[in-house]
């Protein structure tokens, strides 16, 4: 069962960590101690602090990673102020078409109808992360059930198309022998936003049914067969955690976060597994390490004994040609530092798993190529 704070600690100290990376002053005070992992204060630049600010907008999913990053950066570079709105990756796809942000960032991987709106933009691959399937739910005798519930390969979908609609349903009690699943109605709890997290849900949901693949596809955003909608992680999180008998999908860092029980899903292989770094990482060396130009992705129902199945790439979305040359020297200077070894403990600890070195070395064979006004950016 959920265990539901009201305040979501996890995500307004992320927030707070945000605005204090965007305003506090260029160095700590006397009695101030950074937080773990953070490096010293750089040397002063000739530019001012924060005279560059930096505006992004977009998927939700890796927004507790980059609230910390944006928080170290500001001890190594202190021209640069960031200025993040995680309102879902569809919002970060259009606001970046759009050119009313620096970067966008995305879950989902851009169709060809979204590279055609915006002609030169390139997708970069961050992190990856899984999503965990978020319960709610108390026995007959009134208790919550805390263990882990075990869904079989396609029970998950079945539920969000509908066909399964109690806990007792014989699937699930089949797979769960050890738990006395109630006589309940299961609540169906999806975004109501356009979300990179429903895009890889959904692309996991068309893998596993054919019957989901007909009939609902994979998208940020689909016509719910059946089920309440709630805004953000935190959204669904806490409709989830305010009906008895809810089911939902969050990201991985976000349940952790909020200490909830972590249930199992079958994977191709057969077996039953729970999401964590280690299942993302084999799901990630399932597919190899070939990205192609788009430099994505899908790393969903992959067919190791080891692989979590609803697992993903993050994604920034920039353009190639950039108009603010030192905008563009100052994010891609931020992105590589977000690669290296700070930026890399900082994924690890909130449940990401960075980059393989071979994905890394596109990435950064097409950093190369970004240029300002039509010019290598060097110049």
């Amino acid at each position: 069962m959920l265990k539901f704070t009201r305040s979501f600690a996890f995500v307004l100290v992320a927030m707070s960590v945000l605005l204090a990376a965007c305003g506090a002053p260029a160095t700590p005070s006397a009695t101030e101690a950074p937080v773990s992992g953070t490096q010293a204060p750089a040397q002063p630049t000739a530019l001012p602090t924060g005279s560059v600010q930096i505006t992004g907008a977009g998927a939700t999913f890796p927004f507790p990673l980059y609230s910390r990053w944006f928080y170290d950066y500001a001890f190594v570079d202190t021209s640069v102020k960031f200025n993040y709105q995680s309102i879902g990756s569809g919002g970060g796809i259009k606001q970046i078409t759009e050119k009313t942000v620096d970067f966008g960032a995305s879950d989902a991987i851009l169709n060809d109808d979204q590279f055609k709106a915006a002609p030169g933009i390139q997708m970069f691959p961050i992190v990856a992360g899984a999503e965990a399937i978020v319960v709610n739910l108390t026995g007959d005798d009134g208790k919550a059930i805390t263990t882990a519930i075990k869904f079989p390969y396609t029970a998950v979908a079945d539920i969000y198309l509908g066909k399964i609609k109690q806990w007792n349903d014989p699937v699930l009690t089949a797979a769960n022998p050890d738990i006395k699943l109630p006589a309940k109605d299961i609540i169906v709890v999806h975004r109501s936003d356009g979300s990179g997290t429903t895009y890889i849900f959904t692309d996991y949901l068309s893998k596993v049914s054919a019957d989901w693949k007909s009939q609902v596809g994979n998208s940020t955003s689909v016509k719910w067969p059946v089920g309440l909608g709630g805004k953000g992680n935190e959204g669904v999180y806490g409709t989830v955690s305010q009906n008895d008998g809810a089911i939902g999908y969050v990201e991985l860092a976000y349940a952790v976060q909020n200490k909830t029980t972590l249930n199992l899903l079958q994977n191709k292989a057969g077996e039953y597994v729970t999401p964590s770094a280690e299942s993302t990482q084999s799901a990630i060396n399932d597919f190899g390490a070939n990205l192609g130009d788009k430099l994505a992705l899908s790393i969903v129902d992959g067919p190791s004994k080891s692989s979590y199945p609803i697992a993903g790439y993050t994604y920034l979305l920039l353009y190639m040609d950039q108009q603010d040359c030192i905008k563009a020297r100052k994010l891609i200077e931020f992105i590589n530092w977000a690669y290296g070894p700070n930026g890399t403990k900082d994924a690890t600890d909130l449940l990401y798993v960075p980059l393989p070195d071979a994905v890394k070395q596109q990435v950064f064979a097409k950093l190369a190529q970004v240029t300002c006004q039509g010019k290598p950016l060097g110049n």
